[in-house]
Formats: C-alpha cells, sequence, structure tokens
C-alpha cells in the first residue's frame, strides 16, 4: 500500500477513510497490521460483515487452534463463529483505542454486525445486541443494525440505551429519512430521561455501488429496446449510484439543520455521519476510485476495501465533490431516470435491499457450516 498522504488528506476534506475488512491476521504486528494502516495511512475506523468474517475466518488457518480448543471444551459451531468474531473485534477496538480518545470519540470505531438471519426480527436483534455490547465491553464498539422496518426500533432502542450503532444496509433516500428519525428519536428519548447524549456515535451506511450494477443492467435492457433514450436524456450508466448518495447527502445536510437536530446537538449529541459503503467498483470500465473521489465533503465517512484503500491512497483525487452543483446535477440524472421509464425506489427500497439482507444471510449461514466442518475435521485428526 502507498505510503502517500491521500487517506489523510481526504479526512482532513471531510471524510474519515475506514477500513472495510477484519481479518486476525492484521491484528499482529507486522508490515500490513492494522496498527501500521491507522499510523502510517491514515486509516481512522473499521467496519466487518458476515462476508468479510466468511473468507477471514473459512480461509485461513490461523483460526484453527482456537476451533479446535472451543469444539474440545464442547462448544458448537455457531458460538464458535460468535466467540471468534468477538475476539477479533475486541483486538481491533484496543488498537484503535488510542485514536478514539485523541478524536474526541469521533472515530477510532470497529463495527461489529448482528445475525443477518434476524434482520426482520425486532426483539431478537435487540436482545442479541445487547449481549454483544456487553461480551465485546468496549466503547468504541458500534454495532451494525440493518435499515430493514424492523430494524428501526432497534436503532432507536439502542441510541436510547446510550449504545453506538451503525445502521447499515441503506439504499433509498426515503428509508435514510426513517433512519434519521429513529437515531433522533433514540436521542430525544435520552434527553426525557436526563441522562447525557455525549459520546454515542452513530453512522448511516448507504451502499454505493450496487446502485449502479442493477440501475445499469436495466438501463443496458431499456437501451437495447430503445436506443433514443440515450439521445433524448444522455447515457446514464454510471452515474446513479453518485446521484443517489448525493441526495442521500443533501437529506443530511437538510435534517442537521433543523431546530430538532440544533437542540440536540446543543445538548451534546454527535452528528450520525452519512457512511459511503460497497465503495470498490465492481464495472471495470469505470475508474477504481471512484465512488470515494466522487463524494468527499464534510461530515462523511467512506469504509473501502483493501483494494481500494490502495487504489486511492495511490491515485485518489481529493477535492470537495459534494457541493451544491453535484446535488443539482444529481436531481437531473435521477428525474432523467424516471423520465427513461425506471423506478429508483424499486431498483433500492425493492431489489437492492431484499438481496442486500439475502446475501449477508447466505455468508453467515456458510460461515457456520464451514467452521462446523472445519470443528469436524479437527476434532478427527
Amino acid at each position: 500500500m502507498s505510503t502517500t498522504n491521500n487517506l489523510v488528506a481526504l479526512a482532513q476534506a471531510g471524510v474519515s477513510p475506514w477500513l472495510d475488512n477484519l481479518k486476525r491476521e492484521m491484528l499482529l504486528d507486522g508490515s500490513g497490521s492494522l496498527k501500521h494502516l491507522i499510523e502510517r495511512d491514515g486509516i481512522r475506523g473499521q467496519t466487518s460483515n458476515p462476508s468479510i468474517f466468511q473468507n477471514a475466518i473459512a480461509k485461513s488457518s490461523i483460526y484453527d487452534q482456537e476451533i479446535l480448543s472451543l469444539a474440545r471444551g464442547g462448544v458448537e459451531a455457531e458460538d464458535i463463529v460468535w466467540e471468534l468474531m468477538v475476539q477479533d473485534v475486541q483486538r481491533a477496538c484496543d488498537i484503535f483505542r488510542p485514536l478514539y480518545e485523541s478524536s474526541q470519540r469521533q472515530d477510532g470505531y470497529v463495527s461489529l454486525e448482528l445475525n443477518p438471519t434476524l434482520a426482520h426480527e425486532t426483539q431478537a436483534s435487540l436482545k442479541q445486541a445487547e449481549e454483544l455490547v456487553a461480551r465485546v465491553d468496549r466503547p468504541n464498539l458500534m454495532i451494525k443494525v440493518p435499515a430493514t422496518l424492523e430494524g428501526l426500533p432497534v436503532v432507536e432502542e439502542l441510541i436510547a440505551k446510550g449504545v453506538s450503532v451503525n445502521v447499515t444496509l441503506l439504499f433509498s433516500v426515503e428509508r435514510y429519512k426513517m433512519v434519521i428519525d429513529a437515531w433522533m428519536r433514540g436521542l430525544e428519548r435520552r434527553l426525557e430521561k436526563g441522562e447525557s447524549l455525549e459520546g454515542i456515535a452513530s453512522v448511516a451506511s448507504f451502499f454505493i455501488s450496487r446502485v449502479d450494477t442493477e440501475a445499469d443492467k436495466r438501463l443496458d435492457k431499456a437501451y437495447a429496446a430503445d436506443p433514443s433514450l440515450i439521445e433524448k436524456y444522455g447515457d446514464l450508466r454510471g452515474k446513479l449510484a453518485v446521484a443517489n448518495a448525493c441526495l442521500a447527502y443533501e437529506l443530511f445536510q437538510q435534517e442537521t439543520a433543523t431546530p430538532r437536530w440544533q437542540a440536540l446537538a446543543a445538548k451534546g449529541a454527535m452528528v450520525q455521519r452519512p457512511l459511503w459503503a460497497s465503495t470498490s467498483t465492481k464495472n471495470p470500465a469505470y475508474p477504481d476510485t471512484l465512488y470515494v473521489d466522487e463524494l468527499i465533503g464534510p461530515h462523511c465517512v467512506n469504509t473501502m476495501p483493501d483494494e481500494t484503500v490502495a487504489a486511492f491512497a495511490d491515485h485518489g483525487k481529493v477535492a470537495v465533490t459534494l457541493t451544491p452543483q453535484a446535488i443539482a446535477k444529481a436531481h437531473q440524472v435521477v428525474e432523467a431516470f424516471a423520465k427513461s421509464g425506471q423506478d429508483l425506489v424499486d431498483v433500492t427500497d425493492n431489489v437492492l435491499m431484499r438481496e442486500g439482507v439475502d446475501k449477508f444471510a447466505v455468508a453467515y449461514r456458510k460461515l457456520v457450516e464451514a467452521v462446523a466442518e472445519k470443528r469436524r475435521q479437527l476434532l478427527a485428526q
């Protein structure tokens, strides 16, 4: 990874670069260690999800001794999975702790996702969240809660209890508005009980690249059927993801300018930052730093996989791009998409939200299955 200061400059422009990866190897000292990434490359937080842990645990032998030890103690596969994830998150939190403290609790967070098979079960999710907060027992832990309709009460309740929350799997501006409302309600409930708002952090994770993947697929089909659409409205491929995020940022600006938010901020509340997630480009025709370069502005986070961190460190462009002009253009792109016969709400709230929940649930089940198989093999040796 390059030693340029692009990531540091990105933070100075208002976007905290977080790493969208977590595996045990990086918790050890060395050139690619998490400590090294923080101190040298300017990484300021970390996110994980079931797919990341599936890759980390199932495809590595570094966990084998721990799995064997737990298995010999009679621990079943799913409980082993959570024990390993909790241990990794605890260690990562400890490595980020100095940054968490020096940044006045703005950064230095590590996110741990709830069991994605419970994404539509409010009470079960809330119960697991409270258990994980107690098990991890670190002030810079963020619990990741999906932005399903059933997840919104979990967000509100956790914020009301003083738990920092990463609201994940956000695709639509309409759902984002509901997330902001749930977050503020949680803070308001704390105030009503006379409890402090200080130190309760939250981010709203808005997924980027998948919007282009789905929108482009629909546009390819529409353009093949009616090539005149490009002449009428322009070629919109590769533009919807950034436009959608720009409108989310516009909503963020509007909501944090309201008297409702100002009253909470006056009591010490920290702003819920938009976090740009899924920021590696899936289409090789697009620049590999597209979803970082085009989403730079104050009070944001961008969580990037290793390859995007390396690409941005090497050749990313640091300049504020979340401007009034960009937002005006985003409205034009979204309007042209609708005039082309496409439905952005169907893309985001229906297809991508459903697929997002399903993909994480599949990854989680595969992870448990892989650990069960590894457990069996290790015990048989």
